[in-house]
């Protein structure tokens, strides 16, 4: 396995997936190019209040998406939704744990929805706090 670790975050990877930073992202992607996992952190100031939910986020930033569901990856919960647009099938994650909100979004072509919804979500079980949310 392969471990990504960010200041926020870090998971692990299987062997055929790969990761790499690219404008404050971190893209993974398997061998086969089906398709590729983005994780964007953003951190937001222990002081700002009142606190927008992640739910309030999701519908705002990605009113594309009709439902929403909760989602839970080791620490890190918040909520997912998928929707369809141009060819692709996008399934996006607003997780969050303390000051951290990591957003997720996995994007495949229409024809190959689902094939690896289960890795997906595998690789997003292994999240674990990185040391910047470990410090209080």
């Amino acid at each position: 396995m392969n471990i990504v670790e960010t200041d926020y975050w870090c998971l692990m990877l299987p062997p055929e997936w790969s990761a790499e930073e690219e404008e404050g992202s971190v893209l993974i992607t398997d061998q086969d190019g089906i398709g590729e996992l983005a994780i964007t952190t953003l951190v937001r100031e222990p002081e700002d209040g009142p606190e927008t939910t992640l739910s309030e986020i999701a519908q705002t930033e990605s009113p594309e998406v009709s439902s929403w569901a909760n989602a839970t990856f080791g620490d890190f919960s918040g909520v997912t939704g998928q929707f369809t647009e141009d060819g692709a099938v996008l399934q996006e994650w607003y997780l969050s744990h303390r000051v951290a909100l990591l957003y997720c979004t996995y994007a495949c072509d229409v024809g190959d929805a689902g094939m690896d919804m289960a890795a997906v979500e595998e690789i997003l079980g292994t999240l674990v706090p990185g040391d910047a949310l470990l410090a209080d």
